[in-house]
Parts: C-alpha cells; sequence; structure tokens
C-alpha cells in the first residue's frame, strides 16, 4: 500500500528544505518507498479534517490503510522499522541508531529552533541583541560536543542510519548562520549526507512543490 504523507501547499521555507516533510520523503527515498503527498494550506492546518490526523494541527501526517502518523521522527522510526536501509541489522547498533534520532531531535534541535523563534519573533525587542549571543552559545554548546564525538568518522554510528538523517536534517536549520561552519567536520557530515541521492530526489520533490505554487 502507498503511504500518503502530507505537506505545505506553500512552505514558509521558500523549498530550502526545511519543512519537516522533508524528513519524511528522504526516508522514503532511502528505502525505496512510493508514497503520495497531500498539499495542505494554512487554513486547513487548523480545520477539523487535519486535526483528525495530526491534533496539533501541523505537517508532516502519514497515512498508509488505517494507521494515521505524526511527527516527523516518529513516522521516520516508522519507515525504518518497516523497510531494511535505516537501521541495522544488529541489535545494539539498531538501539544506537535510534537514540541518534532521539539526540537529533530533544538535545540538538531545540537550541538550534529557539535561535530561530528569536530572530523571528524577537528581532525587534530591545533586548533581542542581549538575548542572541546567549542562544548562539548555547548551539555552540551542543555542537562542539557532537563534533567531538564525531571526529573524522563518516556517520555517526560506522553505517549511514535513521540517526544520521535525523542529525543532519537538525543541522541544516543552520544553513545561512555561520555557526556550522565553525565545526568542519559537521558542515562535511552535512554536505555527506545532503550528496545522497535519496536526499537530492527528496529535496528536487519539496521544491518543486514551492515552485508550483510560487508560478501558479
Amino acid at each position: 500500500m502507498t503511504p500518503t504523507i502530507t505537506a505545505f501547499e506553500r512552505s514558509p521555507d521558500r523549498g530550502r528544505g526545511q519543512a519537516r516533510d522533508m524528513r519524511v520523503r528522504w526516508a522514503l527515498e532511502e528505502v525505496g518507498q512510493s508514497y503520495d503527498v497531500r498539499l495542505v494550506s494554512f487554513p486547513e492546518l487548523k480545520k477539523p479534517a487535519h486535526r483528525a490526523l495530526h491534533p496539533f494541527g501541523q505537517i508532516p501526517t502519514y497515512e498508509e490503510g488505517d494507521l494515521v502518523l505524526f511527527e516527523s521522527g516518529a513516522i521516520v522510526l516508522h519507515v525504518a522499522e518497516r523497510h531494511a536501509g535505516l537501521l541495522p541489522d544488529d541489535a545494539n547498533a539498531r538501539a544506537r541508531a535510534i537514540t541518534w534520532m532521539f539526540a537529533a531531535l530533544s538535545t540538538l534541535e531545540p537550541p538550534i529552533v529557539d535561535r530561530e523563534i528569536a530572530r523571528l519573533v524577537e528581532r525587534d525587542e530591545p533586548w533581542f541583541a542581549q538575548r542572541m549571543p546567549i542562544v548562539e552559545d548555547r548551539i555552540r554548546g551542543r555542537l562542539g560536543e557532537l563534533s567531538v564525538r564525531l571526529g573524522d568518522a563518516g556517520w555517526l554510528d560506522d553505517a549511514f542510519s535513521a540517526g544520521d538523517l535525523i542529525m543532519v536534517m537538525v543541522l541544516r536549520r543552520l544553513n545561512g548562520s555561520g555557526l556550522l561552519e565553525e565545526y568542519p567536520n559537521l558542515a562535511a557530515y552535512v554536505a555527506r549526507g545532503e550528496a545522497r541521492p535519496a536526499f537530492k530526489r527528496a529535496f528536487a520533490a519539496q521544491l518543486a512543490v514551492f515552485t508550483a505554487a510560487s508560478t501558479g
């Protein structure tokens, strides 16, 4: 059965591959699973029909038969568990890959998103200039720890896994900030993820939605 995911009809990221459906698209492309996409407008996100799929009125959602999932990390984990290619066969390595998924979402992403929110909604506040260095130093702390752990390895735990997929997507949220470039091994790590054919296919598919919306 072909799953259906939801994505923004007009993505606020302007096709840069930052919207969270990109994580699901990439996972599906990695495992060779075809999928359909239902585009949702911002007003539709808050309507009962969509909230029945996602109680918080966001994207992405995932529908496959009578299974409905929300939250990008949970969807990627489901895809990885159902298809070969994103989780190792060895039980311990599999557990470590899942741990890295949680680390990306719970430890790395919160301060990165905090920076985005600050820049978006707090820029005109009188204390913005004092707050940003604090926020960015929190991010540097996490990036420094991750950089040490990664070292000169290609991926977080031997072979590419769902843990790397989620981590790369989280780190890409720093594009344009200059922060990632302070850690050359992390910048190279993200570049390796972006070089994967499955990433390129997923990125092109998401970009096509934005391009069509912009010219339509």
